[in-house]
């Protein structure tokens, strides 16, 4: 059977909430996929790691001795299996030589490591975006927008810094449990008022530092009347974003382009944001750039299919 039709190993995205799972061929073709909500928390309530992933590859009729690639927060402390970081500057070629291998199990099954920035004034670590990044194979300043935005260095096929920020996280408590959500009511569609949304990212970019009052004025213009309040969400969302697009310049070599790794609609919503930030902006999507570095991976750590 040709390498587009025979599988060469499965491939998982193992997240703290989510999973995903592929059947891959030795090219890169798609021969089944699997997801659901079964991440790092609630994978030990269903009978563990392991127990996870062979009832997916099973429902998948994958062969009992294909190998795995993982990536993602299967190697954290509170994983299957903690796999030490790989420190940056990290050669994106050398992170899959480092995978460290499920010990007990009759299947090869192979996790990553993640990167560390062991810089005292900005440490960060990352667990599955260095997977992506591996998958995109490009140099420059790459932008991964998610619950904890990564944004990303690369240099001569390294992984030279990176910054985190907590955006998604903070929207979500914002608008759910803090003060605000009174204001930012139930449709968080932040393109849905784009114009509202671009002028609270613009603003935000060109002055960080007034993030924490603009918060409270949304609320304000709601008691008020001041500010319309179907745009509240909008707002709230360009302001962290906007507070993002400017620690990332703070922190990161300066730049005007930016490659932007995402899928869905957070992909049209950063899209729209860092333009407006000022960026001019390549796109790429998510899901296949995870893919394309657990295949990667896969070729090093099993060899070339034959």
């Amino acid at each position: 059977m040709s390498n587009g039709g025979a599988p060469f190993c499965a491939a998982a995205d193992w997240g703290t909430s989510s999973f995903r799972l592929w059947l891959l061929a030795g090219d890169g073709t798609v021969l089944g996929e699997k997801r659901s909500r079964e991440g790092m928390q609630s994978a030990v309530a269903a009978g563990g790691f392991s127990a996870v992933l062979e009832t997916h590859l099973a429902s998948l009729g994958a062969p009992v001795d294909l190998p795995v690639i993982v990536c993602g927060m299967a190697g954290a402390r509170q994983g299957w299996v903690e796999v030490p970081y790989a420190d940056a500057p990290a050669a994106l070629a050398e992170i899959a030589g480092k995978a460290t291998p499920v010990p007990g199990l009759a299947r090869d099954v192979r996790i990553l490591p993640g990167v560390a920035q062991r810089d005292a004034a900005r440490p960060d670590v990352m667990r599955g975006e260095e997977t992506q990044v591996m998958g995109l194979g490009r140099d420059g300043l790459i932008c991964l927008p998610g619950t904890h935005s990564k944004w990303v260095s690369v240099a001569d096929g390294r992984i030279e810094a990176f910054s985190t920020f907590m955006t998604g996280e903070i929207f979500a408590l914002l608008a759910g449990q803090s003060i605000l959500r009174h204001t930012v009511g139930e449709n968080h569609d932040a393109l849905a008022h784009r114009d509202a949304f671009t002028e609270a990212v613009e603003a935000s970019a060109r002055q960080p530092e007034a993030l924490l009052n603009r918060l409270f004025s949304l609320r304000a213009g709601g008691l008020l009347g001041t500010a319309a309040s179907e745009e509240a969400a909008a707002r709230l969302s360009g302001y962290l974003i906007g507070s993002e697009i400017a620690g990332a310049r703070a922190a990161l070599p300066e730049s005007r382009s930016v490659i932007l790794a995402a899928s869905g609609p957070l992909a049209d919503l950063y899209a729209v944001a860092l333009a407006a930030g000022g960026f001019t902006v390549e796109t790429a999507d998510a899901d296949t750039a995870v893919r394309e570095g657990l295949l990667a991976a896969a070729h090093q750590c099993f060899g070339m299919p034959t």
